[in-house]
């Protein structure tokens, strides 16, 4: 468990050799200037995206741009709390440089368009502006890059070597119109997550991430391990070690187990619903299932070895099999 992270560091390679260690704070550029890393291994495994998680007691949003090297693809969607369904969203695949842009440096201007389908991230100054345009669904929102710390890591992953930035906790404005109906975001709490590395062909995983103002958590068993295993508490980050997901892949809304391997962590998941997706594009596929509700159990404050409660807090997990 690491309680004391250092700043951000001013590259992600360090004499041609990834630089793993975990910061807080945000770097400047990403970039992978890997010693005897060819341009077409680079291009086939370089992997890049940009989530965002908005949480309100009557829905929850959840949308992506990724950019997989060779293609790229972007998903949205809202979930009704009171209705346990999706109910708007939109899936597309596009083509990198032409309909999507994600760039190297974090939490900043991100892309998709395709046809009357629009996502985009923003940066302008110390907000991150969110814009969305779909069936049936609009979406400004405008999030406060300062008020939760960054979690953000280098580590090794299950090709190479991978890196992400992640916020939660985040204060929102905006609206959101969905089916003709204004809903105001001033209650929403965002998180978000820039990710940017070399992985694998293949690559599995199974993820948590909830946020509220006080406290949240990002935890994730697979091609990291436990390096980007965060939790954010009282305008604290700190690092946690391995945890454990225990769920039935056949009944996913069925209650999820989530434990820290240390004890520190004891998470019970009560899924609400779920969006799920199953693509096979032959060179590629993705089998997907991200149900959302909260999440109900115990932490420990590593500093002073109190016992947090965690009450119905709501976000997501996920499992995740890619073929990218």
């Amino acid at each position: 468990m690491r309680t004391h992270l250092p700043a951000a560091p001013a590259s992600t390679c360090l004499n041609g050799q990834p630089a793993f260690t975990a910061f807080s704070g945000t770097m400047r550029e990403v970039s992978w200037p890997v010693q005897g890393l060819g341009s077409w291994s680079k291009r086939f495994h370089h992997k890049r995206w940009q989530y965002a998680a908005i949480a309100l007691e009557s829905h929850f949003i959840g949308l992506a741009i990724v950019d997989v090297g060779w293609t790229s693809s972007a998903f949205a969607y809202v979930f009704d709390r009171q209705t346990r369904e999706v109910v708007a969203g939109i899936s597309a695949l596009g083509t990198p440089l032409a309909s999507t842009v994600v760039g190297d440096i974090p939490f900043s201007d991100c892309t998709f368009t395709k046809g009357s389908e629009q996502i985009s991230f923003n940066r302008d100054g110390c907000a991150l502006d969110i814009h969305l345009r779909g069936k049936n669904l609009v979406l400004d929102a405008r999030v406060s890059l300062g008020s939760a710390p960054i979690f953000g890591c280098i580590a090794p992953a299950n090709w190479l070597a991978h890196s992400t930035h992640k916020s939660g906790g985040l204060s929102t404005t905006g609206s959101l119109v969905l089916h003709g109906r204004d809903i105001d975001l001033d209650a929403a709490v965002t998180s978000l997550d820039y990710s940017n590395g070399l992985l694998a062909h293949r690559t599995q995983w199974q993820w948590a991430s909830a946020h509220g103002r006080e406290i949240g958590f990002n935890l994730q068993a697979g091609y990291m391990g436990e390096a980007e295993n965060a939790v954010w508490h009282a305008g604290r980050v700190w690092m946690i070690g391995e945890v454990a997901f225990s769920f039935d892949p056949v009944h996913p809304l069925n209650p999820w187990q989530i434990r820290a391997d240390d004890g520190s962590l004891d998470l019970v998941f009560h899924p609400e619903g779920a969006r799920r997706e199953n693509k096979n594009l032959i060179i590629a596929a993705s089998r997907y299932i991200q149900p959302i509700g909260t999440f109900t159990g115990t932490l420990r404050d590593p500093d002073n070895g109190h016992t947090i409660q965690i009450d119905r807090l709501c976000g997501v997990t996920e499992d995740h099999s890619a073929r990218w």
